[in-house]
């Protein structure tokens, strides 16, 4: 007959620890935890949310440090400005985040998850914290749930929900800060929501998401919506460090006895205390599975187990299948060094793209649909549109020079002065003039340099159209 560890083994993987045999959904009351693993997770997250608070604060040279606004087709990485004419680099810069996420997982698991994913670090280390502060621990919960509502449970209920939708405001300010910028967001402040009613939107409807999901959603949104936990599994190999229980050491477990003669052979004594402060309700003695986000809370709950009855910590721990099975530490295979390399090759193409991509583009055309003119001087013209994008934070002034052939003259349409603010795009139109004893070719190649403060930005060619025939120009 099959104990209940071999049941478990069996049977685990075709059921979801938050859902019962009906498929309703069982809330998920984890037991506060503590312990070394938990106090280091305290202190990251707490830099990395201070980080997070203070980034759209922080500036390079007058400019955020982060941008991320979508609606205007900019990106501010770092000090580094993105375009849509820099599409080419934003997606390695991204495609090189997302192979070195997979090259972490291949060799640590899903650390990410329990260590820096903000849906982890607000949950955790914000709004558990305020649940375990005004519900108390995970049997107080329990009872809070079940009981009737009376003066205690409404109130409650009312300062616990209360605290999480201003926590989702202030959160939801911090994000709009990235996608619009602190100063647009300090407008917003200033002006009143009348003033900018399609942000005020934006705020209100990005503080009802977080409030929804991190005061009913929570464990879900790591077992069914981030598609990252489902992409786990084809990334880990059996070298992969990930949260584990030692079943070598472990089985058979069973109660502890007070008779050496009746103790089990395994160190676990089946307390279940590692299922019991899981925060996504698993049983992580039944092997990796795609609900582990690491957070270790069950290794410092183990760990303070194995202190109290007097056997070596470790029982749940950071290791490999190959480490538990065969002691082996981690080591690189062919996988690994493959995408160490595809990581190195897609980084060392963008820092050459990001060295030598232009700060000032410039598209010329001739105007479609348009044949050359006469002008009342005699002279022939044909008329160019130029578009120029300014990539940097500084106003250039424009000048445009004929190079090729050096008997004609640029006319400007607007004026001879031409600016080009500061991450803006500009188009202008001009005449190309030339005296007709000049075009010797129905279309005649010509180029135009064009310079800023007299240094030169980019030599650009084209074509002009010119009334040729074969006993000369009429």
């Amino acid at each position: 007959m099959k104990n209940a560890h071999a049941l478990d083994q069996d049977h685990f993987r075709d059921e979801l620890s938050n859902v019962d045999k009906k498929g309703k959904r069982l809330w998920i009351y984890p037991k506060k935890p503590k312990g070394n693993y938990y106090n280091y997770r305290t202190w990251f997250a707490w830099f990395l949310m201070v980080l997070m608070f203070a980034g759209p604060f922080l500036k390079l040279n007058g400019r955020p440090l982060l941008l991320l606004n979508v609606l205007e087709r900019k990106f501010i990485i770092f000090g580094m400005v993105f375009w849509p004419q820099d599409l080419n680099l934003f997606a390695l810069l991204m495609l090189s985040f997302i192979l070195f996420i997979v090259l972490f997982t291949v060799l640590f698991g899903r650390v990410w998850c329990g260590w820096a994913c903000p849906q982890t670090i607000f949950m955790e280390m914000l709004f558990r914290k305020i649940e375990y502060f005004i519900d108390g621990d995970s049997g107080q919960q329990r009872k809070l749930a079940t009981q009737e509502w009376n003066t205690e449970k409404i109130a409650k209920r009312a300062v616990k929900h209360t605290l999480f939708w201003i926590l989702s405001f202030v959160i939801a300010n911090t994000f709009l800060g990235y996608v619009i910028g602190i100063d647009e967001l300090k407008l917003l402040v200033h002006d009143g929501p009348l003033a900018h009613v399609g942000k005020f939107a934006a705020l209100a409807i990005f503080t009802t998401v977080f409030y929804f999901v991190f005061s009913s959603l929570r464990e879900l949104v790591c077992i069914f919506i981030c598609p990252y936990g489902r992409l786990q599994g084809l990334m880990l190999d059996k070298n992969s460090m990930v949260v584990a229980y030692d079943f070598v050491r472990g089985e058979p477990r069973g109660k502890l006895k007070k008779s050496e003669d009746l103790a089990p052979i395994g160190d676990c004594i089946d307390c279940k205390l590692c299922v019991n402060v899981c925060p996504t309700g698993i049983d992580i003695r039944n092997g990796t599975q795609l609900e582990c986000i690491n957070c270790t809370a069950c290794i410092d709950a183990c760990d303070e187990v194995m202190v109290k009855i007097e056997k070596p910590k470790g029982l749940v721990r950071f290791a490999s299948l190959n480490n538990i099975n065969e002691g082996t530490k981690l080591k690189l295979n062919l996988r690994n060094g493959a995408y160490g390399l595809v990581l190195l090759a897609l980084l060392s193409v963008f820092i050459y793209l990001l060295a030598t991509r232009k700060q000032v583009e410039t598209t010329l055309l001739r105007t479609p649909g348009m044949l050359f003119q006469k002008q009342a001087d005699g002279k022939i013209s044909n008329l160019y549109s130029i578009e120029f994008v300014n990539k940097t934070f500084e106003e250039l002034p424009i000048e445009l020079k004929l190079i090729e052939p050096v008997k004609g003259e640029i006319r400007m349409v607007e004026g001879n002065n031409v600016v080009v603010h500061k991450e803006s795009v500009a188009k202008v139109s001009f005449f190309l003039l030339f005296e007709p004893s000049a075009i010797e070719k129905i279309n005649t190649p010509i180029k135009i340099q064009v310079l800023s403060n007299g240094k030169l930005i980019e030599e650009m060619k084209s074509k002009f159209n010119g009334p040729v025939y074969k006993g000369g120009i009429k």
